[in-house]
């Protein structure tokens, strides 16, 4: 089983930053994919950002590109959003989900997640 928890949401003026976290535990993440989704209220959950954990290939929602960066510390077994020049459009949970060992690619589909953290909330005020 593992366990995600997500930390570093809050709220922040338009064009600030914030770094988001979301450590893993119950294994090693040597072959997976982990990824940073975002759900705003009355809209579906939608993929921001991707990582795969043994090579740091990313793939990114257009919107976001060049404003944030998923990253992630092997040893902490920690996967990180960098998020930077934040607008209002922003605003929303944010979940970090994670694969199976059987998830080898990115992919934008929540469904082939199959764990999730609690969310942190993100606000980006005008």
């Amino acid at each position: 089983q593992v366990h995600l928890v997500e930390s570093g949401g809050g709220l922040v003026q338009a064009g600030g930053s914030l770094r988001l976290s979301c450590a893993a535990s119950g294994r090693s993440f040597s072959g997976n994919v982990m990824g940073w989704f975002r759900q705003a209220p009355g809209k579906e959950r939608e993929f921001v950002a991707g990582i795969k954990w043994n090579t740091g290939a990313t793939y990114y929602e257009d919107s976001v590109k060049g404003r944030f960066t998923i990253s992630r510390d092997n040893a902490e077994n920690t996967a990180y959003l960098q998020m930077n020049s934040l607008k209002p459009e922003d605003t929303a949970v944010y979940y970090c989900a994670a694969g199976r060992n059987t998830l080898f690619v990115i992919t934008t589909n929540p469904d082939s997640y199959a764990y999730w953290g609690q969310g942190t909330q993100v606000t980006v005020s005008s």
